[in-house]
């Protein structure tokens, strides 16, 4: 459980029991090209990201922008202008590593999976403020940052009821496109963390973000239950390839985090 409220943080205390260590994740990662869009992929333009922009502005709520952080928003800056931050919880939706790429933090040949919101549950993150004025330019840039292509779609932006302990706000997030291709479904543990430990692209591997969000709930005193029990069944299946001789990518060549 969270704090006493729900909502407080606690520290990093705990981040000692973290079995994905940096050693473990840097066994994952490895030199891979770039291949760029692959077949079937619509990169969108500026004129989609303004028009997509300005359509979810039309239905925000008035005032500031508010946009709900649970993966790598958390431990990665959105490239907006942000004035404040709260910790907050959101009912109805649980975050997951629900859908595919073949790009960033997977190949074609060895997809990896990725995180987005998907039905049911609750999640636990953080809302971040952006200044009425820069509403606009905010909501562009995380469409830029989460939607790279236009078809298919992975995850669609839609308005959420955040609670926070100052009260509820409306914040953006990014929701599994349950209809598209790329949706992997409700999968066991156990096969997502084969995919996490063996799967990279040239932005980095799946371990590598597993890891990075993992630290950042904990700093942020949150537990996901599901995230802690995939870190560790992670770390197990590349403990036990290393100690197989199964053949694993130099450790010197870091991903960015993304």
């Amino acid at each position: 459980m969270d704090g006493a409220n729900g909502m407080r943080p606690r520290g990093a205390a705990r981040r000692q029991g973290l079995a994905l260590t940096a050693d473990l994740v840097a066994r994952t990662l490895r030199e891979v090209a770039d291949a760029g869009l692959l077949p079937g992929m619509v990169p969108m333009t500026d004129d989609d990201y303004r028009a997509a922009a300005r359509e979810l502005l039309a239905t925000a709520p008035g005032g500031d922008l508010w946009f709900f952080g649970y993966g790598s928003l958390l431990w990665k800056p959105a490239g907006c202008t942000v004035a404040d931050h709260r910790l907050a919880l959101v009912r109805g939706w649980h975050r997951a590593f629900c859908f595919r790429v073949m790009r960033g933090r997977g190949t074609p040949e060895r997809p990896g999976l990725m995180m987005a919101l998907d039905r049911g549950g609750q999640c636990r993150g953080v809302a971040f403020r952006v200044p009425c004025d820069d509403a606009e330019a905010g909501v562009e840039a995380l469409l830029r940052r989460e939607l790279p292509i236009k078809a298919p779609q992975a995850h669609l932006p839609r308005w959420l009821p955040a609670e926070t302990e100052h009260g509820q706000v409306r914040a953006l997030g990014f929701v599994v496109n349950r209809r598209g291709s790329r949706y992997a479904g409700r999968l066991h543990l156990h096969e997502v963390a084969e995919v996490l430990a063996t799967a990279a692209g040239h932005v980095g591997s799946g371990a590598q973000y597993l890891h990075e969000t993992v630290l950042r709930l904990e700093a942020l005193g949150i537990r996901d239950r599901n995230l802690w029990r995939l870190q560790a069944l992670v770390a197990e299946r590349i403990a036990a390839s290393a100690g197989s001789g199964e053949r694993a990518p130099e450790s010197g060549m870091a991903g960015r985090p993304a």
